[in-house]
């Protein structure tokens, strides 16, 4: 899983750079700059969990449901902020939209992604924390 996780690292880094272009097109551009930043720290966050990973000491389902909570959020919220700098849906992001809201579609999807991905990154954050806590 450590080479997938790097490949998805630099897939998300990758998006990062592509998603610097749509900054000055979006509708709420301080949202695209947040996705572009996400995009970043996303793919580094991952090529971390790569080096680690070989610590973890959890069960195969375990390192399943970690490695993909991982991914899920990582795209997740890339792509739910990206949407939401297009579309102008800022209600739950309202610092980086500036007060912008879009239409209630785009803000349904904007935030069953956020709410989603939150769970699966505390998922996958809490069982991160225990498989290297019981490596030691």
């Amino acid at each position: 899983m450590e080479h997938r996780l790097i490949k998805h690292g630099f897939i998300l880094i990758f998006l990062a750079l592509i998603t610097g272009f749509v900054i000055p097109a979006a509708e709420a551009p301080r949202l695209a700059l947040s996705a572009h930043m996400i995009a970043l720290m996303s793919g580094i966050l991952l090529l971390a969990i790569a080096g680690i990973w070989h610590r973890l000491v959890l069960s195969e389902r375990q390192l399943k449901v970690t490695y993909w909570g991982w991914i899920y959020s990582s795209y997740a919220n890339w792509f739910a902020i990206l949407f939401g700098a297009i579309t102008g849906a800022g209600r739950m992001t309202p610092l980086a939209a500036n007060g912008m809201t879009g239409t209630d579609f785009s803000e349904l999807v904007v935030a069953f992604l956020l709410v989603s991905l939150s769970l699966a990154a505390l998922v996958s954050a809490s069982l991160s924390i225990w498989g290297v806590a019981r490596k030691s």
